[in-house]
């Protein structure tokens, strides 16, 4: 199975990289919105020859064709992208997949594409955008796995010190905007997490 690093960022620029990747940040999905193509491209571009440069994988978040014309070698689907995705054409580039999750009826049509993780969400109310979906819980995390049967990410609202709960009920991995890109100290916080990550129980299988 994927082996997938324990600390997933989510960031929403590329400015970002410079400032957290130097302190051992190794997996990071880039979620660029509201801007036009081009400016977009140009963000997409300079965070995969950054995180190249610093032997890091990115994700780009729902802009697949970019992601295939640019080079990336992972993107991330919401249902309604993958719903208008070519993923016959994401195949074909090479690019590994995941897709999110929120209902056992998106989990479904997530598994039709065979992505190497799906992610389950939001875990914990979340305030970042209003979610159509409650809160799963920690018990729908192991719920998950065993329906999946590969590597899950879970999402929102997860501070760090609910972290090592998510990681004890099947967590492979955890993915965090908030926690860290509305800190104080977005780098100290971002480097406590990667240093946690050691401390976690392993996931189950």
């Amino acid at each position: 199975m994927l082996v997938l690093d324990r600390f997933y960022l989510i960031v929403d620029s590329a400015r970002w990289l410079d400032r957290l990747l130097p302190l051992g940040l190794q997996f990071v999905q880039l979620r660029v919105k509201g801007q036009d193509a081009a400016a977009r491209r140009a963000e997409i571009a300079a965070s995969i020859e950054t995180c190249r440069a610093r032997g890091a994988t990115l994700v780009v978040n729902d802009f697949w064709q970019d992601a295939i014309d640019l080079g990336a070698e992972w993107v991330h689907l919401g249902q309604e992208d993958l719903a208008g995705a070519d993923v016959a054409a994401i195949r074909r580039a090479g690019l590994k997949l995941g897709v999110s999750t929120h209902s056992h009826e998106e989990l479904d049509a997530a598994l039709t594409v065979d992505p190497a993780y799906v992610a389950l969400g939001p875990v914990y109310p979340t305030t970042l955008k209003v979610m159509p979906w409650a809160p799963q819980g920690l018990d729908r995390i192991g719920e998950w796995k065993r329906i999946a049967r590969r590597p899950l990410v879970a999402i929102g609202g997860i501070t760090l010190e609910r972290a090592e709960g998510v990681a004890r009920a099947g967590a492979d991995s955890i993915a965090v905007i908030s926690d860290v890109l509305s800190n104080p100290d977005p780098e100290a916080r971002c480097k406590a997490w990667l240093d946690a990550r050691a401390t976690w129980p392993a996931s189950s299988e």
